[in-house]
C-alpha cells in the first residue's frame, strides 16, 4: 500500500523527517506549517524551515493562522491523507481533524514517552540532569503527548552537550525512526505500547523569567541550565548593567564568593565549585569563544555578576 501523507511541521527539527520522506518518494499529499512570522524589529517577514524546503522541492504547503475553522476542516477532509505526520508543528490538532485520516496521525516526540511529555523536553531533561534522552513514534491522541508508541530509541546524555547540539542529533535519529516506522504501517507489520500513565511527567514551555542564570545554585546545576537553554533562548547574567548569554561552560573545582570571577578564565564560582565559560554573547553581538570576548570587554578577576 502506498501511503498518502499530509505533513505538519514548523522548525529547522521537523526538516530531516520532511526530507527523508521526500527523498525516499513517498506520496506528501500537502505540507502544513506556521504562518510567516516578523523579525524582532519587524523590518523582515521570516518563513518557517519547513516552508522554506517545501518552496526549494515544488512540495504543495498551507500554513493557516488557525485550523480550527469550517473552511480549513473542509480543506483537510478533502486532502483525504491516509496518514499525517506530526513533527513540532506548534499547534493543538483539533478534535474534527484527528478522525479524518484512516491511518491517524503519528508524531515524533523527542523524549522517552511517559518522561517529559510537552512543549519542551529536550531543555526540561537537559536541565533535569538526565542521563540519557530518546525519540519516540507516537500516536497522537485527543490529550497531549499520550497515545501510544509504537517506536523509540534512547541516547546517552553528556553534562557538556547543549541543547542546540542534542536536538540536531535527534531531528535525524527521528527521521529515521520514521521511515522505518511508515515501513511498519505500510506492512501492517506494527504494535503500538500504551504509556504508563502514572510515570509521566511534563516539560512545560521555557519561561523568560527562569532564563536568568542563579549563581547560588551548586556548578552541575547551573551548567546544566546553562546548556538546557543554549542557543536558545539563552541563560545570562548582567555585568554593568548589560546582558551576557553563556553558551557553553565546563565546570571547575576552584570556589570563591558566590558569582565573583575568580580567574583570568572567566571562570564564576557557584554554590559549590565553579563553571568557566567557554563561549558567550553580549547583548546584540555574535557569539564569541571566551578568549577573543575577553581582548574587547574586560570582565576581571574579582567581578560580581548578577
Amino acid at each position: 500500500m502506498a501511503l498518502n501523507i499530509v505533513f505538519m511541521g514548523t522548525p529547522e527539527f521537523a526538516v530531516p523527517a520532511l526530507e527523508s520522506l521526500f527523498k525516499k518518494k513517498f506520496n506528501i499529499l500537502k505540507t502544513y506549517t506556521q504562518p510567516p512570522k516578523k523579525s524582532k524589529r519587524g523590518q523582515k517577514i521570516n518563513s518557517s524551515p519547513v516552508e522554506e524546503f517545501c518552496k526549494k522541492n515544488k512540495i504543495s504547503f498551507s500554513n493557516p493562522a488557525n485550523l480550527n475553522s469550517e473552511k480549513e476542516v473542509k480543506i483537510f477532509k478533502n486532502i483525504s491523507p491516509d496518514l499525517v505526520v506530526v513533527v513540532a508543528y506548534g499547534k493543538i490538532i483539533p478534535k474534527n481533524f484527528l478522525t479524518v485520516p484512516k491511518l491517524g496521525f503519528i508524531n515524533i516526540h523527542a523524549s522517552l514517552l511517559p518522561k517529559w511529555r510537552g512543549a519542551a523536553p529536550i531543555q526540561r531533561a537537559i536541565m533535569n540532569g538526565d542521563k540519557k534522552i530518546g525519540i519516540c513514534i507516537m500516536k497522537i491522541q485527543e490529550k497531549l503527548d499520550t497515545g501510544p508508541v509504537l517506536i523509540s530509541q534512547e541516547l546517552e546524555l553528556d553534562q557538556n552537550t547543549t541543547y542546540g547540539e542534542v536536538e540536531k542529533r535527534l531531528s535525524i535519529l527521528g527521521a529515521d525512526l520514521l521511515i522505518e516506522s511508515l515501513n511498519s504501517i505500510e506492512s501492517r507489520n506494527l504494535k503500538f505500547i500504551e504509556q504508563l500513565n502514572s510515570e509521566a511527567t511534563y516539560a512545560k514551555k521555557i519561561d523568560k523569567n527562569e532564563t536568568r542564570i542563579n549563581w547560588t545554585m551548586d556548578a552541575n546545576k547551573v551548567l546544566a541550565h546553562i546548556h538546557g537553554l543554549s542557543p536558545s533562548p539563552g541563560a545570562w547574567f548582567e555585568f554593568e548593567k548589560e546582558r551576557f548569554k553563556i553558551l557553553k561552560a565546563k565546570i571547575s573545582k576552584l570556589g570563591g564568593k558566590t558569582g565573583s570571577v575568580i580567574d583570568d578564565r572567566l571562570s564564576v564560582a557557584c554554590k559549590s565549585n565553579s563553571i568557566e565559560i567557554v563561549e558567550l554573547q553580549r547583548q546584540g553581538k555574535k557569539k564569541q569563544n571566551t578568549k577573543e570576548f575577553l581582548l574587547g570587554r574586560k570582565i576581571k578577576k574579582g567581578s560580581i555578576l548578577d
